[in-house]
């Protein structure tokens, strides 16, 4: 909850991460919806650059257990039984995945420095595996690619 608000960078969508579990500053992407629902928040939150970006009541820096709190507090009036922070970043990790982002940069976006880490993140289920399947299964891309409904056995 270190960000400030000068952290944020609109004109290039980026966010700069000071302080972090491994100890060394990232930049991460600004999607546009987020630039939109963090400006938006800023109009309402208003705030100096030097403010951090998610406080207290009191205006002071949000602690770890306030985040908790808010989080689990939204998430249970939503319906969502398993809450955490870090249910986020899993679900993000597996839908990045999902939809076709590249292992490669999801490694670099989740901050690990060996691709084991990121397996942690992604675990798939049956339904998650049968999606798409076939849009990208090699034996089925190759009879549509010689306009065949299937590939058979000469007799």
């Amino acid at each position: 909850m270190a960000v400030k608000i000068k952290d944020l960078d609109f004109e290039n969508q980026l966010i700069l991460l000071t302080t972090t579990k491994n100890k060394r500053q990232q930049i991460v992407p600004m999607s546009g919806q987020l630039s939109s629902i963090l400006q938006e928040y800023l109009l309402y939150r208003k705030g100096e650059p030097d403010d951090y970006l998610f406080c207290s009541t009191h205006g002071s820096q949000l602690t770890r257990d306030g985040a908790t709190t808010v989080l689990y507090r939204y998430n249970k009036k939503r319906g969502v039984e398993k809450t955490s922070a870090h249910a986020y970043r899993h679900t993000f990790a597996k839908y990045w995945i999902l939809d076709h982002g590249d292992s490669f940069r999801l490694q670099k976006l989740l901050g690990h420095r060996s691709m084991e880490m990121v397996r942690n993140y992604v675990e798939m289920f049956n339904d998650d595996l049968k999606r798409d399947y076939n849009s990208f299964n090699p034996l089925d891309n190759f009879a549509k690619a010689r306009n065949k409904e299937v590939i058979k056995m000469k007799k």
